[in-house]
């Protein structure tokens, strides 16, 4: 099959378009052709050489794909070949056809094209699982979403606003903001010329935001504390500004608060098949009623991935970046 490999990590040139081996099916996992593959941070971190898969996944990148289910593995039921799904993977996702554990894998929402859906599953299943199985946001709560116009932020504001929660959030430009209001965020906060803190404690009356979504890391942890509210909790997914900063633990004493750092990709198994069950249940009925969208800022063929990369390096998208994959027959 073709591929998007890394033969040395590096810049975008170091993926590399070749023929590789279709991988092995294994007992309880699906065979997929792909259509599309989502392409996130996370891919971008691998390319560079600072993200390997776990041990024994694929060498691959790619996290999410869209196609259809071309043959089931070992004692695999609930799926049939000729499915219309799309996947949360390890890896692997670029290319035109993946493995990947039947608790993974969900049926393409209605209304959903095909390779639309290739935008859904990271970004679904990092906002359910962290924004509420683990920071278990409540209806009347608020939100500070840190990068609002990117793939997450996206999913963020739009599942928040249909729990009935209220959503602030950071972007860049007056663009990016714009598009993170037409999904239903109601306070906006252009960080390069705005003071976030000053701003989430004008708008919740000195209160703070309840759970805060971040990607930033270290650059942020401090002045994210000081934008929590007593109970709050901070949740750190992302790393884009440091791995190693300064936390008061007095104030977080005081405001009895909660930082919390998770990551999807290495979860057991076991782990992500329940937060997938969990966004089947909660997210896909929104999606398919057309209250959540996947918001796609643009599509690139699979030889053209690091375009895709650079564009993501760029951080001018809006929403979600997909390579589409076509079959050939060599």
């Amino acid at each position: 099959m073709r591929a998007i490999t890394i033969p040395t990590p590096g810049e975008t040139d170091a993926l590399v378009l070749a023929h590789v081996d279709a991988p092995t099916l294994r007992p309880g996992e699906v065979r997929i052709e792909v259509v599309a593959a989502g392409v996130n941070r996370a891919d971008v971190m691998q390319r560079k050489g600072f993200y390997p898969p776990p041990p024994g996944e694929s060498e691959l990148p790619g996290l999410e794909v869209s196609g259809t289910i071309a043959e089931l593995g070992e004692g695999v039921d609930g799926w049939s070949v000729g499915d219309e799904v799309c996947a949360l993977l390890s890896g692997g996702g670029y290319a035109e056809q993946v493995t990947v554990p039947a608790g993974q894998v969900l049926p393409v929402p209605q209304g959903v094209d095909v390779r639309d859906a290739a935008a859904l599953p990271e970004v679904a299943c990092t906002v359910w699982s962290n924004v509420f199985l683990t920071a278990n946001l409540q209806p009347g709560e608020v939100l500070l979403v840190h990068g609002g116009s990117s793939g997450i932020g996206t999913m963020a504001i739009q599942l928040a606003r249909q729990v009935g929660a209220h959503v602030i959030v950071t972007a860049g430009s007056d663009e990016k903001l714009q598009a993170c209001s037409d999904l239903g965020a109601e306070h906006l906060i252009n960080y390069r010329d705005q003071d976030f803190v000053e701003v989430v404690r004008e708008v919740t009356d000195d209160a703070g935001a309840n759970v805060i979504l971040d990607v930033v890391g270290a650059k942020y942890l401090g002045r994210n504390l000081d934008a929590l509210a007593t109970g709050g909790r901070l949740v750190v997914i992302g790393l884009q500004g440091g791995r190693k900063g300064e936390l008061d633990l007095g104030k977080l004493l005081s405001k009895r608060g909660a930082v919390i750092a998770t990551s999807l990709r290495s979860r057991p198994t076991a782990e992500k098949a329940t937060i997938v069950a969990a966004v089947r249940e909660h997210v896909w009925p929104l999606v398919a009623d057309g209250r959540v969208r996947p918001v796609i800022h643009q599509r690139f063929p699979l030889a053209q991935a690091g375009q895709a990369h650079q564009l993501m390096e760029d951080s001018s998208h809006i929403g979600k970046i997909l390579l589409d994959v076509e079959r050939t027959n060599s």
